[in-house]
């Protein structure tokens, strides 16, 4: 945590630096500092960009080529056109009425939609940090030629193109930082079974990003500190993010390509993600469960995936497989409670007796919709009566 502040004190350090130097020495002649304004639209924008990547970039482009004129529409960037903008809005408003007939859908339905909305937000996040960003954070330039030459020859060297230097790695970094958060909220989505979830998490974020526009609008200063706080509070929570946006990457890339067909369990040393913290071992964090010899469980993994190899001791005791609808689970059963641990990816799905024989766990037991559906059928009598459990 320490480790993480100082980053992100030198981070603000480096761009307050970087706006008390443009303020300083870049004036209009009324004395308003225009290339700040520029900066503050640009910060604003990127941090909105972040929070929903295609929405963002589609209302960008679209702002721009209606504000700009007609003769000069045919110099525009690609996402400021048409061609780009149109269809990006329309798919935007298409997620929007899946999200509004959410509570209607079944989850079997829902979720392949969640899923193609959740690879949507990555492609479109990359995107957008590839080429939208570096662009629109580019705020410092000559207006001509003999500026930079003037420029040159009284200081040695070009402060605008410096300021650039610092701005665009910033933006990128502020980019990725917020669109984690945000793309978290699609994970959760694809983790949740409830409709009425989803519609709350959805519009935490549609709310967050129109106030991110709305305090622009109305003051490009509020519109800067508003995004700087979001920055800073995404990059406490960098880490919770990238475990989400690992675990919903393995998620959907097992459920798009169908992986359980060709997929077999490990005798050993399978790959999973916690459920919930174990000792200091944070939750969804990926890693693979091990068991000695002896018996004794333990579970490896690297932090940010590629740090020291870490290993925690799971509690000594009895354990069972969950199947679930979507993606199985490692319960530790003390009587008639379960306590989950441990996460399966959905390539796991229909192997959860092979898991069960690897560990020499317990049982295979039904959990979450497959519970519920099997007490609906006990109740009506085709089937036996399964015991609630408690998490």
């Amino acid at each position: 945590m320490i480790c993480i502040m100082k980053r992100i004190l030198w981070l603000t350090l480096a761009f307050a630096l970087a706006t008390a130097t443009v303020h300083a020495s870049i004036k209009q002649e009324n004395g308003a500092p225009k290339k700040v304004e520029e900066l503050s639209k640009a910060v604003t924008t990127v941090t909105g960009i972040a929070i929903s990547p295609l929405l963002g970039t589609g209302a960008v482009g679209a702002y721009e080529w209606w504000r700009c004129p007609s003769e000069k529409r045919d110099q525009l960037t690609w996402y400021a056109r048409p061609a780009f903008w149109l269809p990006a809005l329309l798919l935007v408003g298409a997620v929007a009425l899946k999200d509004a007939a959410g509570t209607a859908v079944p989850p079997g339905l829902k979720k392949p939609l969640d899923v193609a909305e959740t690879v949507e937000n990555k492609v479109s996040g990359l995107v957008a940090a590839g080429v939208v960003v570096p662009s629109l954070a580019s705020v410092f330039s000559f207006d001509t030629a003999q500026a930079a030459a003037t420029h040159v020859q009284m200081a040695g060297f070009n402060p605008e193109g410096l300021l650039n230097i610092i701005t665009v790695p910033f933006a990128i970094v502020a980019f990725g930082l917020v669109w984690l958060v945000a793309h978290a909220i699609n994970v959760l989505i694809l983790l949740s079974p409830w409709g009425v979830v989803d519609a709350a998490l959805k519009s935490f974020r549609s709310f967050l990003l129109g106030l991110v526009t709305v305090t622009h609008f109305v003051n490009p200063w509020a519109g800067l500190v508003f995004s700087l706080i979001i920055i800073l509070l995404a990059a406490l929570v960098a880490g919770w993010s990238f475990r989400l946006m690992i675990f919903g990457s393995v998620y959907v890339w097992d459920f798009v390509t169908g992986r359980k067909h060709r997929f077999k369990p490990e005798p050993n040393a399978n790959w999973m993600f916690t459920a919930r913290k174990i000792e200091k071992t944070p939750i969804r964090t990926y890693g693979r469960l091990i068991r000695d010899d002896a018996g004794k469980l333990t579970f490896d993994y690297r932090p940010w995936l590629f740090g020291k190899k870490r290993s925690v001791e799971l509690p000594k005791g009895t354990y069972a497989v969950g199947s679930g609808l979507f993606y199985s689970e490692v319960l530790l059963v003390e009587g008639e409670n379960e306590t989950m641990l441990l996460l399966l990816p959905p390539r796991y799905r229909d192997h959860e007796q092979e898991v069960v024989k690897a560990y020499g766990f317990l049982e295979v037991r039904a959990t979450g919709l497959r519970r519920a559906w099997r007490a609906i059928k006990a109740l009506f009598g085709f089937g036996t009566k399964v015991s609630p459990a408690v998490a």
